[in-house]
């Protein structure tokens, strides 16, 4: 493969104060203190063993999720963020976010994140009503995260972004598009706006709450989604809206279906090799495991039958249109051994072509499992 599609990094911190009912991320309540310089020094072995995979490639952003990250010390920060740069070429510009809780957030620590390079924060709002708020079993209150927001407004940030949920127990429309007015009088330049769902595993999935139906979802959606339109928010993937030039870089890269390292528990990976093959990697999932040096779980190679649905799964959550060329960049893969599939998307009405593009119709995206289904 003559050109290897762009490489990011996910960074994964697994501790929390304690976890919330709907949560079935890879993270663990906090038992005592965070080990913040033990982890990173893991973390960065975990990286050099993934070095090989990545041809030497540019990283053009980072990702720091969790858990919660910002429950890591800014001289921790400081320490993986340099250790990443001794071992990675970085780009210049890259962009390089953090997620924060709202409860974990000190102005002074920060201003340390951003001195170690962080220069885009994630705020996991979820919602501006205290009640809502103690349902989803969040350890902040309104206050917290209007302070939060203000707080990543005036250090002059790259950009910043607030995480708010909707369809939420007993919620009512005019609770969620009250929640959603509340996030857009802090003008945050990105804001992913998402359904809540019950995730086996959970606390909620054990013990379902009353979630709106249907047709109640479809009015906050709808109206939701004419708000943010007049407030010159963008949608640009099925849960994110963003001002013009505040996309989100990082999962930009993901939804194109580029590269990406992952470090950290439970972690994944995906790593296109020169000679086309494509290898995931999976880390262990548990902090007592991968701090015993045993960072790698799986590893395997994705077969060519199971390319194009991985390639379009991503792409198809993107409202932009998709560059022909890049299937066969990103694959390896000829067009043709997809254009029956993707005659039957166009005849159904889901995808329309041109001679460069892709492009997801409405009637893609209402039926996105069934276009999906056809290049399965």
């Amino acid at each position: 493969m003559a050109e290897l599609p762009p490489l990011s990094l996910y960074i994964h911190i697994p501790w929390c104060v304690q976890k919330c009912p709907y949560c079935d991320f890879n993270s663990h309540a906090l038992k005592g203190e965070v080990p913040h310089l033990e982890y990173v020094q893991h973390l960065l072995q975990d990286l050099e063993q993934d070095l090989p995979l990545t041809a030497g490639r540019e990283v053009r952003t980072i990702f720091i999720g969790g858990g919660t990250p910002s429950l890591l010390s800014s001289h921790a920060m400081q320490t993986l963020m340099d250790g990443v740069r001794v071992r990675l070429p970085l780009a210049a510009d890259a962009e390089i976010t953090m997620e924060a809780n709202p409860g974990t957030v000190e102005a002074d620590r920060f201003s340390g994140y951003q001195a170690a390079g962080i220069n885009r924060i994630s705020i996991g709002v979820q919602s501006f009503s205290p009640q809502k708020l103690e349902r989803l079993g969040r350890i902040h209150g309104p206050q917290e995260a209007k302070r939060a927001a203000e707080l990543a407004a005036a250090l002059g940030l790259r950009s910043f972004n607030l995480d708010l949920m909707h369809g939420l127990p007993d919620q009512s429309l005019e609770e969620a598009l009250d929640d959603l007015r509340q996030a857009i009088a802090l003008n945050p330049p990105h804001l992913s706006w998402y359904q809540l769902t019950i995730e086996p595993n959970t606390l909620f999935g054990s013990r379902p709450p009353q979630l709106p139906d249907d047709d109640a979802l479809w009015d906050i959606y709808e109206q939701g989604h004419q708000l943010l339109t007049a407030a010159g928010y963008q949608q640009y993937e099925t849960s994110a809206y963003a001002k013009p030039g505040y996309r989100c870089e990082h999962n930009l890269n993901y939804w194109r279906f580029g590269d990406y390292l992952g470090i950290g528990c439970g972690a994944h990976g995906k790593l296109t090799q020169a000679d086309g093959r494509i290898v995931r990697t999976v880390k262990t999932r548990h902090p007592r495991g991968f701090m015993k040096g045993n960072y790698l779980d799986k590893q395997h190679e994705v077969a060519d039958e199971d390319k194009p649905f991985e390639f379009f799964m991503n792409r198809f959550r993107l409202l932009e249109a998709a560059p022909r060329a890049e299937f066969q960049r990103y694959t390896g893969l000829d067009e043709q051994t997809i254009r029956p599939q993707m005659e039957q998307a166009i005849t159904a009405g889901y995808v329309t072509e041109s001679a460069s593009e892709w492009q997801i119709t409405e009637k893609g995206k209402l039926f996105l499992n069934s276009l999906l289904e056809l290049f399965m």
